[in-house]
């Protein structure tokens, strides 16, 4: 197992000489910022990105993410030029010698909250999800001032996209991540990358949008679709464990006992009711997660792949990116360590 960080670059506050300090995080998983979704990702930029990462002692360990068009996903004429562009980028990332891609399949708006800074009794602040709140949003403006969403889609544009989601339905959104993974899946078994889907976050529909990577039955048909060792899943604990009926660590011990799972995101959450959750520390006390049980099914299933410790809370006056400081995370980081140390020394 690679336990990893995420980075966001330069303009990151949390920086690489700072996640250093961090004993036991051996890689980085970042990706490139500045290039246009739908663009090639050019194999010059994402070496520099390799040894930029590579210079401090790190592993470049996975990208996350070379986001997925949204023409892609709604099926539009020019679907098939943007999926080579992405064949391209992945061939790119076999080049460059990175192994592990994480990417996403959800209609428009990638992770979604009401509020990035809810107060939690401890004096804390976390992400959180209240579905009357998201219900309730204002879309008139388009997705400027929606939690996260600071830019984006103008009114017109949003409207238009959800739209055209509500028009193809989710089987409508299957036949179109058939036709991407028909597509992109050879070309990572030629450049030797691992493709690992990133579950819809939360997992039901919000704002009349399709959500179909949602549960074990929907993981069981993506696998199926391309069932090859290339296709594969990036396992979000806190993604899919905010449904009370999706058993995470049997759901671990099914997919790592397979080699499917490829990038592994573990995170607590704490299920306030149905559709309404708020994420919390790591440890297994902290949340609705039995995030012990999770790691000791990685352990005991052999997994070798990317994990890293997901959003974490702001803590002792920390400020920055939502989800993304450094001490709440590294706290996460050691704890994820200190099990997979007890799980795998215990193994005979």
């Amino acid at each position: 197992m690679i336990l990893s960080f995420r980075w966001y670059g330069d303009d990151d506050p949390v920086t690489l000489d700072a996640i250093r300090q961090i004993p036991v995080v051996k890689g980085i998983v970042s990706a490139l910022y500045d290039v246009p979704v739908g663009e090639v990702w050019p194999l010059e930029k994402l070496q520099a990105l390799k040894n930029a990462v590579e210079a401090k002692g790190f592993k470049l360990s996975a990208i996350e993410s070379i986001p997925v068009h949204e023409h892609i996903k709604l099926g539009l004429r020019d679907a098939d030029k943007l999926m080579g562009n992405y064949c391209r980028s992945v061939l790119n990332m076999g080049k460059a010698g990175i192994s592990v891609l994480c990417y996403n399949f959800m209609p428009v708006f990638d992770w979604t909250r009401s509020s990035l800074a809810l107060e939690l009794p401890d004096g804390s602040n976390c992400l959180s999800h209240d579905d009357a709140e998201i219900r309730d949003m204002d879309l008139s403006k388009g997705t400027k001032g929606l939690p996260g969403w600071s830019a984006g889609y103008d009114a017109d544009q949003l409207r238009w996209l959800l739209d055209a989601y509500r028009d193809l339905n989710a089987e409508g959104l299957w036949s179109n991540l058939e036709r991407f993974l028909k597509k992109v899946v050879p070309a990572a078994q030629e450049a030797d990358v691992k493709m690992g889907i990133h579950p819809d976050d939360p997992p039901w529909p919000i704002f009349g949008l399709p959500r179909i990577i949602c549960g074990e039955a929907s993981l069981d048909r993506f696998l199926k679709i391309a069932d090859v060792p290339h296709n594969g899943l990036s396992l979000c604990t806190g993604s899919l464990g905010v449904l009370p009926e999706n058993d995470i660590p049997k759901m671990v011990r099914k997919y790592s006992a397979l080699g499917r799972v490829h990038f592994a995101h573990v995170r607590n959450v704490k299920i306030g009711g149905p559709h309404n959750f708020n994420e919390t520390a790591h440890p297994t006390e902290c949340g609705s997660l039995d995030i012990a049980s999770i790691v000791r099914a990685y352990a005991e299933t052999g997994f070798q792949g990317v994990m890293r410790p997901d959003h974490g809370r702001m803590i002792w006056g920390e400020t920055g990116r939502p989800g993304y400081g450094l001490y709440d995370r590294a706290l996460g980081a050691m704890y994820l360590a200190g099990l997979w140390e007890a799980f795998t020394a215990a193994r005979p």
